[in-house]
């Protein structure tokens, strides 16, 4: 078990230069070569670093190299995670507060582990089963205490109210700021019953955006009473139930920050103003990694970005990448009493979160029976009726998927009740005629490039829905509708992921023997 300081002694104990090292949370990788490893052990001992935040690699969408470079597959990544945060705390004076993002399990950032449903599918589940959303928060907290993780950056409280967004999306519990509210704070509930810290993000609200701020400065161009209506009320209402930690995001605001369009990251008048004083917040700030391309690009000298991080009202500097370089001019610009009530309020985390996170159990959840129980609460009927698909269903009709094996669960799970032919291989002029039980895959969560289907895959799905009679499933981002025209769709079923409990599920509700209780939470 670690042994902290209680603040009275720490406060006394740590000179000015080792308070200033526990505001910095440098990025740890579970793929580092061991030069690497070396390098952030020696950066831990010569500076005090308070924190680390685990990625998956160098390669990954974290460090602004999705896509560029070969992300390496590691079979063993759990138990490389728990050996390198042993490692790294025995490399530290002062026990490290140990973060990750894990907004749906620690799968987000480390392969092998278990994966729980993203947002918008706890987005979809009926308010009288919301207790699902607080076993996730609790299963999410056990396996990073059982990595010895005491943070979760998460969740995610913006409200995406721009279908767009290539980076929030799904991330979201939907475009209702009360809804938002009231799962995010039964997801912090249950990860606080387990004594894992939360940090509510992206102040002051990262869904109407069409910017991936880990590529450039998303512009919201809101007043600020529109802002404080919809954006900043999940904030507002979860700082009055005492919130962990908010994180705020790299965002240009003007108007939360008398006109100017300084990132929202580094903005006093958007922290110390709008966050401390009008929202009378005085818990931690944590910024948003501090890499990401629409704060970093911008300040190449070293240590500035640090430094006005700090200046803004941060407590901890995320992803900070020139630690030494930050920590001087911090006590170069800084007032002694600004880093003092800045590590006090970090201390007071550490005290609140490290002894009752103690690495007790190694073992991993298993997700299978709470996300089988998430499926069939989330499960939305968006169009068309039970009795037209229990019609349909009665008919013959022909399995199409897109953009998966038609050797799937969906279908697998069907044919053993009711006896189809599957369509293997179609091209966007091939005429087919019957009824079609169409199930489409998206290959990427993310909206870019259609989701990962190609045009001809929508000219397909679209004339197949406008020519035929076309029952829909969807395992994947719903926002895949606003590229399909289901005007003439007899049904239309979104099951939100591909898992095979999800797919079972929604064989179940086609078969007739559930109830689709889901809503679907954003506007299509």
């Amino acid at each position: 078990m670690l042994n902290i300081l209680p603040y009275t002694k720490a406060t006394e104990t740590l000179n000015l230069a080792e308070k200033v090292g526990q505001l910095f949370m440098p990025a740890a990788f579970i793929n580092d070569t061991e030069d690497e490893i070396q390098q952030l052990e020696k950066l831990i001992k010569e500076y005090h670093i308070g924190s680390l935040c685990f990625f998956h690699s160098r390669a990954s969408a974290a460090t602004n190299f999705e896509g560029k470079k070969k992300i390496v597959s590691n079979e063993k990544s759990f138990e490389t995670l728990q050996n390198l945060i042993i490692r790294y705390q025995k490399a530290a004076k002062y026990p490290l507060l140990i973060a990750i993002d894990a907004e749906w399990g620690l799968a987000m950032r480390i392969e092998k582990t278990p994966q729980y449903p993203y947002a918008i599918t706890l987005g979809s589940i009926p308010d009288d089963s919301e207790n699902l959303i607080y076993e996730v928060g609790k299963n999410i907290a056990k396996d990073c205490k059982a990595a010895g993780i005491h943070w979760n950056l998460a969740p995610c409280v913006d409200i995406n109210n721009n279908p767009n967004n290539p980076v929030i999306g799904y991330r979201s519990f939907g475009e209702d700021k009360i809804k938002v509210t009231q799962k995010a704070l039964a997801y912090i509930n249950g990860t606080s019953s387990e004594g894992v810290l939360t940090s509510i993000k992206h102040f002051p609200g990262h869904g109407d955006t069409a910017t991936d701020s880990h590529l450039g400065l998303p512009l919201i161009n809101k007043t600020k009473e529109e802002l404080v209506n919809n954006e900043l009320y999940p904030f507002q209402k979860l700082i009055l139930e005492g919130t962990d930690s908010v994180m705020a995001g790299h965002l240009s605001v003007p108007a939360l920050a008398n006109g100017k369009d300084t990132p929202s990251s580094i903005s006093k008048d958007i922290i110390r103003g709008v966050l401390r004083k009008e929202m009378g917040y005085d818990g931690v700030v944590i910024s948003d990694a501090l890499n990401m391309h629409a704060v970093s690009k911008n300040y190449p000298i070293k240590g500035e970005l640090e430094w006005l991080a700090f200046d803004a009202g941060n407590d901890v500097l995320c992803f900070a990448e020139h630690v030494k370089e930050g920590i001087e001019t911090i006590l170069k610009n800084a007032s002694e009493k600004a880093i003092e009530k800045s590590f006090d309020r970090i201390w007071k985390l550490k005290e609140k979160s490290i002894p009752t996170t103690k690495n007790v159990c190694s073992d991993l959840t298993n997700p299978d029976e709470l996300n089988e129980k998430i499926a069939k609460q989330s499960l939305s009927l968006i169009k068309g009726t039970k009795d037209i698909i229990k019609t349909f269903k009665e008919t013959e009709f022909k399995g199409l998927s897109i953009s998966l094996n038609p050797d799937n669960h969906f279908f697998k799970s069907i044919y053993n009740n009711k006896k189809f032919t599957s369509i293997t291989e179609i091209n966007e002029t091939d005429k087919v005629e019957g009824n079609i039980l169409l199930a489409l895959f998206p290959p990427q969560i993310k909206p870019t490039n259609n989701f990962g289907f190609t045009e001809e895959e929508l000219v397909l799905i679209n004339r197949l829905i406008s020519t035929n009679n076309v029952i829909l499933y969807i395992f994947g981002n719903p926002y895949i509708l606003n590229h399909i025209n289901i005007e003439n769709a007899k049904a239309v079923v979104v099951a939100y992921q591909n898992q095979k409990s999800f797919q079972e599920v929604a064989a179940n509700h086609f078969l007739g023997n559930l109830e689709a209780r889901g809503k679907l939470p954003i506007t299509i």
